[in-house]
């Protein structure tokens, strides 16, 4: 085995390992941190030094991405004047392996003055940190990766991961929907996936036919529409049926008399269709499983609305920055 690869792997398994340990050791401190940042009524500030820091900020922005406000302050500037962001209706986080961190044993004391409640994340409970904070939840981890075990890789990984529970917790104690996250992230490729398919399809101008035009127009129609197919609609736009480009092989293949048979005799009589208030993800699982690249939309009386195309929702999956 080439010997990058061998030590992705076995970095992974220990990483991995160490998370399914945590896991099973994750209890009350746990759930009292939980509820004290489920309690908060302003920000959830979070803080840390080095790769703590770097966690911090992470979690700070999954926090803001669920729902719950918060912010990042750095230890450094808190103790020289930036304390004043931590109001009386916020709630501090700190990280920390070794719990020892000396900027955040004199941030805690001066902000435990000034918030409604201090929460850490620490290696140990017993450390200094773990002392001075409200609810300790202690991450433990046997050892970092690699031959030396000293760069912070396992360490970090399961700070992050905690984080990540406690914004997950969070989200499901307040019952977030998938409309409330949407709306957290409307430029985001995941707000995207969320939205209606309202918002991406395609309305105008529509590929449409009457029940009584020939395939030769059905075919111009086609052309001109670029979604693969037409629509065979009333003049009130009432549905009637489909023409895919597979409908109109099989009717070409009749030879040329095909041309001037009307639309009505070679369409898809049942189409299918969606709600618009269908998500981008549900509709685009729909045309996976049935094979297909395009889906009509309509109301409930059968009232076209617009055409949803696969590349509607791959486009704006590929223009978003998330």
């Amino acid at each position: 085995m080439d010997p990058f690869v061998e030590s992705g792997r076995r970095t992974l398994r220990q990483q991995g390992e160490a998370l399914t340990a945590l896991g099973s050791q994750l209890g009350a401190p746990f759930a009292r941190a939980a509820r004290a940042l489920a309690a908060c009524r302003g920000h959830v500030v979070v803080t840390g030094v080095g790769k703590s820091g770097l966690v911090a900020r992470k979690i700070a922005a999954t926090l803001s991405s669920t729902d719950t406000p918060s912010l990042f302050l750095h230890p450094t500037d808190a103790l020289h004047g930036d304390l004043g962001a931590v109001r009386a209706d916020d709630v501090l986080l700190a990280l920390s392996r070794s719990g020892e961190t000396a900027e955040l044993l004199r941030l805690v004391p001066a902000a435990r003055r000034r918030c409604a409640a201090t929460v850490a994340l620490v290696g140990a409970p017993g450390t200094a940190l773990g002392r001075l904070v409200d609810v300790a939840v202690p991450v433990p981890v046997p050892a970092e990766a690699g031959p030396l075990r000293l760069a912070p890789t396992t360490s970090t990984t399961a700070m992050m991961a905690v984080g990540d529970a406690l914004a997950i917790a969070l989200m499901e104690a307040r019952g977030l929907d998938a409309d409330a996250f949407a709306a957290l992230h409307p430029a985001g490729r995941l707000g995207r996936m969320l939205a209606p398919v309202s918002d991406l399809m395609a309305t105008a101008p529509l590929p449409l036919v009457a029940p009584g035009d020939p395939v030769s127009v059905v075919i111009s129609t086609m052309n001109q529409g670029r979604l693969g197919l037409a629509v065979v609609c009333h003049p009130t736009r009432q549905l009637v049926g489909l023409i895919t480009d597979g409908d109109l092989r099989r009717a070409l293949a009749r030879g040329p008399a095909a041309l001037a048979l009307p639309a009505s005799s070679i369409m898809t009589t049942r189409p299918r269709w969606v709600p618009p208030s269908t998500r981008a993800a549900v509709a685009r699982e729909q045309m996976t499983r049935d094979r297909i690249t395009a889906l009509l939309v309509s109301d409930a009386g059968r009232t076209l609305l617009g055409v949803v195309h696969l590349h509607h929702i791959d486009q704006a999956r590929r223009s978003s920055p998330e």
